[in-house]
C-alpha cells in the first residue's frame, strides 16, 4: 500500500484523524465518492445512470472485468454465472443449523463452510485468472444463501435459482418463489446496483485489509460482512423503516427528532460520513419509491422535509439529509422483501463490490499495517 500522499488529513506529528477519514491509502481504478457533489460513479460512469439503465450483471462486468458488456458478453456472462449460483450439498445440509441466527450471520458462517469445502486458496498463490474465478462463485452464490437461510427459517422449501432471470429478478424469486411484478424488479434492479460499492467504507477496507495479507477471496469477504453487519454501516435501512412508523405523521416529525436528539440516539436514515449534500442514492430511491406509490412513499416524503427541516435548525452548519437507508427500507418493503432481509438484500449487491476490490487488492503484495499511537501508562517498568 502506498503512504498517505498530500492530500491526506493526517497531521504533521503523524497522527491520523478519528476514523482515518480524509486518509488517502491507496489508490483505485473501480470508483469514487465525491461528497461535496453529492456524486460517485463506478469506474468512469455515473452509479445513478448506470442504476436506471442497467443491471446488475452489466456493472458486475464493469468493476470485475473492465468495461461494460457487450450483447454478447452479457449472454456469455450470464451463461458463465448461473451454474455458480447454485449450492453445494454441503451448504444445503447445514442450512437448519444456520438459519436461527441472525440471515448475516448465517451467511458468514456458511460462506466460511463454502471456503473450507471447496479448497479456497490464498490469492498470494493463484494466477489472476484463479483469483477471479473464486470471486465469481462467492458473489454468485451469496444471494442464494440468505434466500435459502430466509426460507428455511420460515419453514418454507428452497427455490432454486433461474437462469433466465437477471440477479434482481432472481433475488425475489428464490425469496418469494414467484415471479415479482417487473416494477418490482425495476426498482430492486436500480437499489442493487445503486449499492454495489461506495468508495473506501468500512466493509470494503477491511475486505482489502483481509486481502493485503494474501488470504483467500472467501476470508476476505466474511470480514467484509463482519463489518458491514454492523448497525452503523449496513445494518440501518430496517430501523430508517421503524422510524417512519413510529413517526406515523409529518406533523409529529419535527418533535420525534428533538426526542431523538435529547436521549443522544442517532437519527437513522439522516446524515452520512462523507456526503455535504443530498445523497445520490437516496435522490434515486426516492424517485423509484413515489413510483413504486402507496401511502409509505408519501408518508416518508413528507416526513423527509420535516425530518431535513428539524436537524437544520438543531444543528445549524451540519449537512444532515436522507442518506440510502431512509428510502431504501421503503422501496424494499413495497416490493415485498421483509424488514430482516433489508441489510442482507445491501449484501447480495456489495459483494461484487467488495470482491472487485480484493481482486484490485491481490495484484499490489504490500500488506496493509498501519501504526496506532501508545496511550497507555509509561514503558517499561518492573513486573512484580
Amino acid at each position: 500500500m502506498s503512504a498517505p500522499t498530500a492530500t491526506s488529513a493526517a497531521t504533521p506529528s503523524g497522527d491520523a484523524p478519528a476514523g482515518l477519514r480524509g486518509v488517502v491509502v491507496t489508490t483505485t481504478e473501480l470508483g469514487d465518492v465525491r461528497g461535496e457533489e453529492g456524486f460517485f460513479h463506478y469506474r468512469q460512469y455515473s452509479a445513478v445512470d448506470l442504476a436506471r439503465t442497467r443491471t446488475v450483471e452489466d456493472v458486475w462486468f464493469l468493476l470485475h472485468r473492465g468495461h461494460l458488456p457487450s450483447a454478447a458478453e452479457l449472454a456469455a456472462f450470464r451463461a458463465e454465472v448461473a451454474p455458480l449460483r447454485v449450492l453445494p450439498p454441503v451448504l444445503v445440509d447445514v442450512l437448519p443449523a444456520l438459519a436461527g441466527g441472525s440471515p448475516l450471520a448465517g451467511v458468514r458462517t456458511a460462506l466460511s463452510l463454502l471456503g473450507a469445502a471447496e479448497g479456497a486458496r490464498p490469492v498470494l498463490d493463484l494466477s489472476p485468472q484463479q483469483r477471479a474465478a473464486d470471486a465469481l462463485r462467492v458473489c454468485a452464490v451469496v444471494p442464494t444463501v440468505l434466500a435459502a437461510l430466509h426460507r428455511t427459517r420460515a419453514g418454507l422449501p428452497l427455490v432454486a435459482p433461474r437462469e433466465d432471470l437477471d440477479a434482481a429478478a432472481n433475488w425475489l424469486w428464490m425469496l418469494t418463489g414467484a415471479q415479482a411484478p417487473e416494477a418490482h424488479v425495476r426498482a430492486v434492479r436500480r437499489y442493487l446496483v445503486a449499492t454495489v460499492d461506495h468508495g473506501f467504507n468500512a466493509s470494503t477496507f477491511t475486505a482489502r485489509v483481509v486481502a493485503s495479507t494474501g488470504a483467500d477471496v472467501v476470508a476476505a469477504v466474511v470480514a467484509a460482512l463482519g463489518a458491514f453487519s454492523g448497525p452503523l454501516h449496513g445494518g440501518a435501512p430496517d430501523r430508517a423503516l421503524d422510524a417512519l412508523a413510529e413517526i406515523g405523521h409529518p406533523d409529529r416529525a419535527a418533535a420525534w427528532v428533538l426526542e431523538q436528539l435529547a436521549a443522544g440516539r442517532r437519527v437513522m436514515g439522516f446524515g452520512h460520513a462523507v456526503y455535504r449534500t443530498r445523497d445520490p442514492r437516496s435522490v434515486l430511491l426516492r424517485e423509484t419509491a413515489l413510483e413504486l406509490g402507496g401511502d409509505r412513499a408519501e408518508l416518508a416524503v413528507a416526513v423527509e422535509e420535516r425530518v431535513v427541516a428539524a436537524l437544520a435548525e438543531a444543528k445549524p452548519g451540519r449537512a444532515l439529509h436522507a442518506n440510502v437507508e431512509y428510502y431504501a427500507g421503503v422501496v424494499m418493503a413495497t416490493c415485498g422483501i421483509a424488514p430482516e432481509l433489508f441489510t442482507p438484500t445491501f449484501a447480495t449487491s456489495r459483494v461484487v463490490g467488495w470482491c472487485a476490490h480484493v481482486l484490485e487488492q491481490a495484484a499490489d503484495p504490500r500488506i496493509i499495517r498501519p501504526s496506532a499511537r501508545y496511550t497507555g501508562p509509561a514503558a517499561p517498568v518492573p513486573v512484580p
